[in-house]
Parts: structure tokens; sequence; C-alpha cells
């Protein structure tokens, strides 16, 4: 799939809202998306989208000082966003995904995920996407 502008990646998360929606009504564990693409490829734009698709009413901001941000989403459960970019050891943060995985309500989106693929569940959704002259290029 070839995405063009940022309008573009955040309907590709609002759609994909969807499926997660009628997914997640069938999970046992939380669902877990891993967003992979250097730095300015749309990871948080697509989180956005995702998150207004979901019917999260806040503003969804980056991670990225943070480390995690969590919003409620309507029913119940949190959509968590965590951005591990800066940490080369996830320490106690290690502990709080851990735990938000434990509840099958969380959808949670993660940004460079590499320290932590230890405890990532191996069904997670690995959304690529990469950066090229015409838009950015996603691949599941």
């Amino acid at each position: 799939m070839n995405i063009k502008s940022e309008q573009e990646m955040l309907n590709f998360g609002r759609n994909f809202a969807e499926q997660i929606a009628k997914s997640q009504q069938d999970s046992p564990h939380s669902i877990v998306i891993e967003l992979i693409g250097d730095v300015g490829t749309g990871k948080t734009t697509f989180t956005c989208g995702l998150a207004e698709g979901l019917g999260v009413k806040e503003s969804v901001t980056s991670p990225s000082f943070t480390i995690s941000k969590s919003y409620p989403l309507p029913e119940s459960g949190n959509l968590i966003h965590y951005d591990f970019y800066r940490l080369s050891d996830p320490g106690l943060m290690l502990d709080d995904l851990a735990e938000n995985l434990k509840n099958p309500q969380n959808i949670i989106v993660v940004e460079w995920g590499e320290s932590i693929a230890n405890i990532l569940p191996p069904d997670r959704i690995k959304i690529n996407i990469k950066y090229h002259d015409q838009g950015r290029e996603i691949t599941l």
C-alpha cells in the first residue's frame, strides 16, 4: 500500500481501527500493533487515526519523551501508545508493558520495539512503514 499524504495516513489508521475493533471482540488477550519505521515515517500519525477510529476523545501525541501514553477507549480498556526509541534498556517500562498486555480490553501500539520484542506476543500485528520519494509504503 502506498500512502501519499498525512491525510491518507490518518485515514489508514481510522480504517484499521474497524478491523481491530472486530478482532478484539474475539481475542482473549490485548491486541498489539508494532509500528516499524524510521523517524518521520508517520507512526504517530497512524496512531492518531487509529485512536480516532476507535472513538478516543483525547488528542493523541507522540510519547517520545514520556515513553508511554494511555487513552481511555469508549467501552472499556485503553489505547496505550509506547515509544521505546530513547531506551536502550526498557527497565520499569518493561513491567508496565507486561501488566498492560494482560488486559484483553487494551489495544497497545509499540514504536521502536526491538528492545522489548521478547515480551511482545508472537501474534502481534506488524506494520512496516518505509519512506520514499512518492510517499510511504506500508506492508503488514
